[in-house]
């Protein structure tokens, strides 16, 4: 868990200097667990984030857009009942724990003045969001109700009297002394000092008991192997770490490992190499955890319909492999025949219940043995060859078209695989479900008319020499870009017999430079399933030389007059 009470202290300070005496604007819950609070202060708006996820339970200030229901959930209806266009007034943690309480000043019904409490509690797969009277200390309700046949500690349901979670008996570094610390020390002589220092200290993460041991050049060792002097200084760093904390004298920063982020501090991580510094706690916050939980919640998202597309896909290989049987049996059709004519020209030397028998091919020369069906006559024989040698030959063109057919099915159900890893927003993934129940993979839904302003955009970017690039993430966004926004002398850019995405290259009529072009293949390589590989080919030509064929599946188009680049994704 990368937001320790630590961090979290830090973060509530920062938030205390930026949204006190701050009022609630507007209030959204863009997902089930989350929350967004627009608050106006100091003649600016701030977005809070609130959430209460399982994987990622956080509290930090955003700037990032999330998309909202159309119909907002009844806990987001219960929050503008009570708070909206109510003043913050306080924001606290208990003690060093993950527990952050923010007084709201509010009027009731009767334009009474009255106090609710929003309580956050970032506690894993517990955490929760409960709204409760202050004055009373009772619940109101909360984002996620907690029956009594779901935990024997405590109840959360409206009406109930709220009740802290049990608060673990470690060391606040508060009141932390030296006496103390050792001795808490000491009574883990078989773990190790990370592990050690998780288990005694309030607000103390495995990120951040890392850190301390990294930089007392403790790490990895058992408590037994420390000496005293080392214990003293492992007290005196967390004794500075938490002074820092009190004046906000941080380095927020993440850390990186091959361009994906893998931790998160207020303080500088330096058992890391790769890491981005920020101002603030919570701007570090917004950026680790916006990349980490819209992964989850795309993941998420995605992986009923990844398991419905790769089921299917499972069906149309094997169908493509007995496609292919069926096709190599058709194209020995000639030999049915010459089986059936050899039958036949030696009739009098056969007999029924011969198993075969062995006869020159008149066209080769060539001894030949010619199975027979000991069940039938000689001249039945003949004419089942026959028979199988016309169905066969009538069959060729047929399954050679089913065999065309099942190769653009796989090619379209690849091409939404490639989709669903591009896709970076929920609706990127709903207008995919959208579009695969339309092509009945899945249970067709009640479909809602979109405009063109409610569908999501495709990715934008600017080439260096300054010429807006645009990709598609679905099958929606490529038929848009390609149809309907790019212009006939637009270049369009596809990888060559590889499920992708369509690039536009808009040219505003202008020569396109070799370095855009080549940016641009890049691109359509990146978002292609040939993401991982090198060497990729790339085809390009105008707009104006691609059409859709009529009847034809999302995304899917022709195209001519094409070059080639052999480019890297990048």
């Amino acid at each position: 868990m990368a937001l320790d009470g630590i961090t979290l202290h830090a973060i509530t300070k920062e938030l205390k200097e930026e949204i006190i005496g701050g009022r609630i604007d507007k209030i959204y819950q863009p997902e089930k667990e989350e929350l967004i609070f627009i608050i106006r202060n100091k003649g600016k708006n701030y977005k809070l984030l609130l959430s209460a996820n399982a994987n990622y339970p956080r509290i930090y200030l955003t700037e990032e857009n999330k998309e909202n229901p159309a119909e907002p959930p009844m806990f987001c209806m219960l929050l503008r009942k009570f708070l909206q266009n109510g003043r913050i007034i306080d924001i606290k943690q208990v003690e060093f724990d993950r527990i952050i309480k923010i007084d709201i000043e509010t009027k009731d019904e009767l334009e009474n003045q009255t106090i609710k409490t929003l309580i956050i509690e970032i506690m894993g797969r517990h955490s929760n969001i409960i709204l409760i009277d202050k004055a009373t200390q009772t619940i109101i309700d909360s984002i996620k109700r907690v029956y009594s046949d779901m935990s024997k500690v405590r109840e959360v349901l409206p009406g109930r009297q709220y009740v802290y979670p049990p608060l673990q008996e470690k060391l606040n570094i508060n009141n932390l002394s030296l006496p103390s610390f050792k001795e808490a020390v000491n009574n883990y002589k078989s773990k190790k000092i990370e592990k050690t220092l998780v288990d005694i200290l309030q607000g103390f993460s495995p990120t951040l008991a890392r850190e301390v041991a990294f930089r007392c050049n403790v790490s990895d060792r058992f408590v037994e192997s420390i000496e005293d002097e080392q214990i003293e200084n492992l007290y005196q760093h967390i004794k500075k770490i938490y002074e820092d904390v009190l004046i906000l004298n941080l380095k927020p920063c993440i850390a990186f490992q091959e361009n994906e982020v893998i931790d998160f501090s207020c303080i500088d991580l330096t058992q890391y190499i790769t890491k981005t510094f920020f101002p603030t706690v919570n701007q570090a916050a917004c950026k680790f955890f916006s990349e980490k939980a819209n992964i989850i919640n795309l993941q998420a998202r995605s992986s009923d319909l990844r398991k419905i597309i790769n089921n299917n896909l499972e069906k149309l290989y094997n169908k493509l492999d007995k496609l292919q049987q069926e096709l190599n049996e058709a194209k020995n059709a000639d030999t049915f025949r010459l089986y059936g004519e050899l039958i036949t020209a030696n009739m009098h030397l056969l007999k029924k219940g011969m198993e075969s028998f062995k006869t020159i091919n008149y066209y080769t020369g060539e001894e030949i043995e010619i199975p027979i069906d000991k069940k039938y006559s000689p001249s039945e024989n003949a004419q089942r060859y026959f028979k199988k040698y016309s169905k066969l030959k009538n069959a060729n063109k047929i399954i050679e078209k089913q065999i065309s057919d099942t190769l653009e099915e796989i090619t379209y159900l690849e091409g939404q695989l490639v989709n669903l890893e591009n896709c970076t927003l929920p609706s990127e993934i709903e207008e995919i479900k959208n579009e695969l129940s339309e092509q009945g993979y899945i249970h067709k839904q009640q479909k809602k008319k979109i405009s063109r302003q409610t569908l999501s955009q495709p990715l934008h970017v600017v080439s260096s020499d300054g010429f807006d690039i645009y990709i598609g993430k679905n099958n929606t966004q490529n038929d848009y870009l390609t149809l309907k926004f790019a212009n006939p002398n637009d270049i369009w850019l596809h990888t060559k017999d590889i499920p992708g995405s369509h690039v536009i290259i808009k040219t505003n009529n202008k020569s396109v430079p070799e370095t855009t072009l080549i940016e641009a293949a890049k691109l359509a390589a990146k978002y292609s399933k040939a993401k991982n590989s090198s060497n990729v080919p790339v085809d390009y030509t105008l707009k104006k030389y691609v059409k859709k064929p009529s009847g034809a599946k999302p995304g899917f188009v022709i195209y001519t007059n094409q070059k080639t680049l052999y480019v890297n994704p990048e």
